[in-house]
């Protein structure tokens, strides 16, 4: 049983996956509730957006204490990114029927359930106006094979600079992973458009993956 608080919505008929998305800092489960509606318009996933274990200033929920941007707290980070992966394991789907998404602290906590040593690979991973954490006692695995990646980021984002999320993109694409990359002329919020672009982008990387593992 998780220890974290979620908001769920259920799909229209049998669930072909499921969608978690991770909110950002002072934020809570209700924030990205309504971004299911556009990445999963046609009700195909279960929908999971969990609340942040941490109660810290200036109010919300938070995954992690800020010290520096880039490098999360180690003791809050490692007690939020075990729930979160205790509550993405417990929800009953496989990793290639699940999708894990996030904006900000929340894309944050993606790029480490998605590519942390040890993790299971999803079938697919949304980070909005994030960065990969470097924490101590947390190792990336950033061997192949890759969950097929979206980044989106505003350019005038003065919280978490766009340079982060072209570090991630570099990173990733050196890798060998697929990254599917958008810039916006924003500040640190999460473009419409990029979102529409998603909904049928996910659909296709979850029936790949899906094929890929039956034959």
């Amino acid at each position: 049983m998780t220890g974290l608080t979620a908001r769920r919505r259920e799909a229209e008929g049998e669930p072909e996956g499921v969608l978690v998305l991770f909110h950002g800092r002072g934020a809570d489960e209700n924030d990205l509730f309504p971004l299911l509606d556009y990445l999963d318009p046609e009700r195909r996933f279960l929908g999971v957006t969990p609340r942040g274990p941490l109660s810290l200033p200036p109010g919300g929920a938070h995954w992690y204490a800020v010290r520096e941007i880039g490098y999360p707290d180690r003791d809050t980070f490692l007690q939020s990114y075990g729930l979160a992966a205790e509550l993405v394991n417990t929800l009953g789907f496989p990793p290639e029927r699940t999708v894990l998404g996030g904006f900000s602290q929340g894309a944050v906590m993606t790029y480490a359930l998605g590519l942390g040593k040890g993790q299971p690979r999803p079938a697919a991973m949304v980070c909005f106006s994030g960065f990969i954490p470097t924490v101590e006692g947390f190792e990336l695995d950033l061997s192949p094979p890759f969950p097929p990646m979206a980044i989106g980021h505003g350019t005038y984002d003065a919280v978490i600079g766009v340079e982060w999320s072209r570090h991630a993109h570099e990173l990733l694409t050196e890798a060998g992973a697929e990254v599917l990359y958008r810039e916006s002329p924003l500040p640190h919020t999460i473009d419409p458009r990029f979102l529409r672009e998603l909904g049928p982008w996910i659909y296709e990387r979850i029936r790949d993956r899906a094929s890929s593992t039956s034959s």
